[in-house]
């Protein structure tokens, strides 16, 4: 019975805290407050007491403590709010360029394979059956043509010089 009783007060105190407020969420929010507060302090209503008066009471007295408490400032937030990082592009043109010169560098061969790896993502087996070689053939084509490219794109590697130690 006591459940009836307070679902049937729920439409008056979201009027009364909606024209109090003039915020439909905060007002939503307070009544779901003096809802919470009316179930746990259920066992305190008299017997004879009018419930809508006890819940309009609990209601006030929510409200003066959420205006006597500071209140916190708040904004909603949006997608636009955050930034993503992005890497400086000022260069991307640049190195298409070379990357694509350097591609034109190599042999026909591994500039195949490379590309069929890099670009089509083709497993091995596939490109093998494409160009009609075997996969090992496959293998140090693309091996060779990577190598070549790294050394066009930065250069060779500095040769380390060993001393005979005896």
């Amino acid at each position: 019975m006591e459940s009836n009783a307070i679902l049937a007060v729920i439409p008056h105190l979201r009027r009364y805290a909606r024209a109090m407020l003039s915020d439909r969420a905060a007002a939503d929010d307070l009544v779901q407050d003096t809802l919470e507060r009316a179930w746990s302090k259920f066992s305190q209503l008299r017997n004879g007491s009018d419930m809508r008066a006890w819940m309009f009471g609990i209601m006030h007295n929510l409200r003066i403590d959420q205006l006597r408490r500071p209140a916190l400032v708040t904004r909603p937030i949006e997608d636009e709010d955050f930034e993503m990082p992005t890497r400086p592009t000022q260069t991307d043109k640049l190195e298409v360029r070379d990357i694509s010169t350097a591609l034109q560098q190599l042999p026909d061969e591994q500039r195949e394979v490379l590309l069929l790896v890099a670009l089509e993502e083709m497993p091995y087996s596939e490109i093998a059956t494409t160009l009609g070689i075997p996969i090992g053939t496959v293998m140090s084509r693309l091996s060779r043509g990577r190598e070549k490219l790294r050394i066009l794109m930065e250069g060779p590697l500095p040769s380390t010089k060993l001393r005979v130690v005896r």
